[in-house]
């Protein structure tokens, strides 16, 4: 149990650095603007919720008594999956746009991590992005990174 506390421990030290980052990098931008949020808001409260999170996960496994039982390694690797496809799909705003790379997002996270079928997985896929789609660039005017495609 010692290795999953330690994984646990460097992992919510980890988080709290990135979550830390993200609140130092966010301060330079507008907070609050004449007509609403700027585009420091969310990633500031998205950097506060990640640190406290983390903070949580850190306290929980220095307290946590040992249950003798090893890391499940297929988890933790389902887990690494899913952070390197929202990875991808984030380096993909700019060649693909936001509603394609998110739509891809979606279908191989419900596709591949939830093993649900093709046709569920593309009908997800495409509500998810159209109903981005709908909220931002729609009811609120604001526009999503548009790719080499056009959308």
């Amino acid at each position: 149990m010692e290795e999953t506390k330690s994984a646990d421990l460097w992992s919510g030290l980890a988080l709290a650095a990135l979550g830390t980052y993200i609140i130092v990098a966010a301060s330079g931008w507008e907070y609050m603007g004449a007509e609403g949020p700027g585009p420091g808001f969310f990633p500031t409260w998205y950097g506060i919720a990640m640190v406290a999170l983390s903070l949580v996960l850190v306290v929980s496994s220095l307290r946590r008594e040992g249950d003798g039982k090893p890391p499940q390694w297929t988890r933790i690797g389902r887990a690494l999956l899913a952070w390197l496809a929202f990875a991808a799909s984030v380096a993909l705003f700019k060649p693909l746009g936001f509603a394609l790379s998110f739509g891809l997002l979606c279908f191989f996270v419900v596709a591949v991590m939830y093993r649900r079928p093709l046709k569920v997985a593309a009908a997800v896929a495409v509500g998810s992005a159209a109903g981005f789609y709908i909220v931002f660039p729609i009811a609120l005017g604001v526009q999503l990174p548009v790719g080499l495609l056009g959308f």
